[in-house]
């Protein structure tokens, strides 16, 4: 099993326009994972991390977390994950 992995979360509730972007980013860049968080349009935000599997664990246990120990913004109602493979050339972590 590779020590890179990369999943993808789809985060609903009052997610957009909150700073919620920002504080994805931020704990990303501390758990040592690349990727995106980036809104869609029907309200989401989609956050994609590649790196080692207890660093996307990691993300995900803040992501879900509720009540929020790391100030959180905005209100998450669902976290959906889907797992895959690294697909590598990612530098950072960037807000889309």
């Amino acid at each position: 099993m590779s020590s890179t992995q990369r999943a993808t979360w789809f985060v609903r509730g009052r997610v957009q326009g909150v700073g919620f972007r920002w504080w994805t980013r931020s704990r990303a860049l501390e758990l040592g994972l690349v990727g995106h968080a980036r809104n869609t349009d029907d309200g989401r935000v989609e956050v994609v991390g590649e790196g080692p599997p207890s660093s996307l664990d990691g993300l995900d246990r803040l992501l879900r977390e509720g009540p929020s120990t790391t100030r959180r913004p905005g209100h998450v109602t669902s976290v959906v994950r889907q797992d895959a493979p690294a697909k590598g050339g990612i530098a950072g972590f960037v807000e889309k």
